[in-house]
């Protein structure tokens, strides 16, 4: 019990922590973006409705059963649905980070991006950290059809951009998801600086090496 105890602590630490963090450095604003966690035991903790990612509470957060269902905590925030499928798809995932960060929303508004994989492979620290990332289409807030959109997107990879919102990342550690979403935040800015100019992204197999895949144009042919 104690050490189920001492892993609940330091989680709810540490989503104070990144939330504090991403805030401060003008990733998320007002009472924008969400952030969760799951216990070893399955329960998830996450950051509730109406809260600044910058002034959260540990005993504050809300907590969800493994089979999510709210169980104690500040009342859930509308999106929590956008986590939970998340969690579904990524079996391995342990922490979800989902913001509205102004460069991949602006992004995610152009109307000439690959929606199945939005961003070019612009650096290598972006293919490895966040590798594929498909548009979700639009949704209202809080639509819970836009769970089965994300749920389909997050079958072939962790990171999706929704249409006119923002990101959700999903990662191994709440840290890896962490920095996930906030390469995938600067990649967007990258992309919005070079919008328009001649680039020179990663090649194929490049992007394939660091993903550790087979390149396209050497797969065996079917």
């Amino acid at each position: 019990m104690t050490a189920i105890l001492s892993e609940e602590t330091r989680l709810r630490d540490q989503i104070v922590a990144v939330g504090k963090s991403l805030f401060d450095r003008g990733l998320t604003f007002g009472s924008t973006g969400n952030i969760s966690a799951r216990l070893s035991r399955g329960e998830i903790l996450m950051t509730p409705t109406n809260a600044s990612l910058g002034g959260l509470e540990p005993q504050r957060l809300s907590r969800f059963s493994a089979e999510g269902v709210w169980q104690d905590g500040d009342k859930p925030t509308k999106e929590a649905f956008l986590h939970q499928c998340m969690y579904c798809k990524r079996t391995m995932s342990g922490a979800v980070v989902h913001l509205h960060s102004t460069h991949a929303v602006a992004v995610s508004i152009l109307d000439d991006i690959d929606p199945a994989d939005v961003l070019p492979p612009l650096t290598a620290y972006y293919v490895m950290r966040v590798g594929r990332l498909p548009l979700v289409p639009y949704y209202p807030p809080g639509d819970e059809a836009l769970a089965e959109a994300v749920a389909e997107k997050a079958t072939d990879s962790h990171a999706v951009l929704l249409a006119n919102h923002g990101p959700v990342v999903a990662g191994k550690t709440l840290l890896d998801a962490q920095y996930a979403t906030e390469e995938l935040e600067e990649t967007a800015k990258l992309f919005l600086l070079l919008h328009g100019r001649n680039i020179r992204p990663l090649t194929s197999t490049q992007a394939a090496t660091l993903r550790g895949s087979t390149p396209p144009e050497v797969q065996p042919r079917r």
